[in-house]
Formats: C-alpha cells, sequence, structure tokens
C-alpha cells in the first residue's frame, strides 16, 4: 500500500520531470535506487541531431513541501544524504559506462500549490559536490 507521504513526494518528482523536460534535459531514470541511496531523477543533457548524445548526466534530488517551506526542505540535504547521494551517483556513473562525462546533483524543490494542480519550482544546480571544482 502507498503511503499518503510517498504520492505527496511522487506528485512532486512529476512536477520535477515535467519541469526538466521543458528546460531541455533527457529524463534516463527515474527512482534509481541501491542499497545505500536512491536517486529520485536521472537526466541528461544531449545533443546533436535527434539528442542522442549524453553531454552530461544531472542526478536530481527532489524535495517537496506545500505551504512555502522549500528552505527547510533545501536543510534536508545535510552532509550524510549528501554522501549517500554522491556515492549512489558514482555507482550509476560506474554501471552504465559514463565515467568519462562530466556530471552534477542538483536539488529540485517543490512547493505544491493547495489545490495540488500547479508548483513553485526553484532549481538548486550543482547543489551537491564532493571537494572538485563544480562541471559546469
Amino acid at each position: 500500500m502507498v503511503t499518503q507521504k510517498r504520492q505527496f513526494g511522487d506528485l512532486g518528482e512529476e512536477f520535477a520531470a515535467k519541469y526538466l523536460k521543458q528546460k531541455g534535459y533527457k529524463i534516463l531514470e527515474r527512482n534509481w535506487r541501491q542499497k545505500w541511496g536512491e536517486i529520485d531523477i536521472v537526466a541528461a543533457k544531449t545533443s546533436g541531431i535527434f539528442k542522442q548524445k549524453i553531454e552530461a548526466v544531472i542526478f536530481v534530488e527532489v524535495k517537496t513541501t506545500k505551504d512555502n517551506s522549500t528552505a527547510l526542505a533545501a536543510q534536508n540535504v545535510h552532509f550524510a544524504k549528501q554522501q549517500r547521494l554522491i556515492r549512489t551517483a558514482q555507482t550509476y556513473l560506474a554501471e552504465k559506462k559514463l565515467l568519462a562525462l562530466p556530471w552534477q546533483i542538483d536539488i529540485l524543490l517543490i512547493d505544491l500549490e493547495s489545490t495540488a494542480n500547479s508548483a513553485k519550482i526553484e532549481h538548486l544546480p550543482n547543489a551537491v559536490w564532493e571537494n572538485k571544482k563544480p562541471p559546469f
């Protein structure tokens, strides 16, 4: 049985995926899991005639809130969570043989309106990185 909290998060992820597609990203995976972590959305910046060539991989952590509490939600991506995201992203890149590509971890803050028919979206690009120069 799907919990109300999970349904709420899923709704936020739907808004996030639509937003990313509108911005020209290609969605590669949703809810990609490992024992130590999960990536909500794996997207790609693509190029080429048919947008088939992956130029960079974007890992997206989605935080869904209501009533304008996105600042608090962003704080929930604490150091331990960041380390899990980095490890999970690196595992994804290794498994998919994409280690040579630039990558980053973004956070999307989704603030659902009271009707849940619309949302305010705040995109924090390259919000998590591990003591390295940001790839973009």
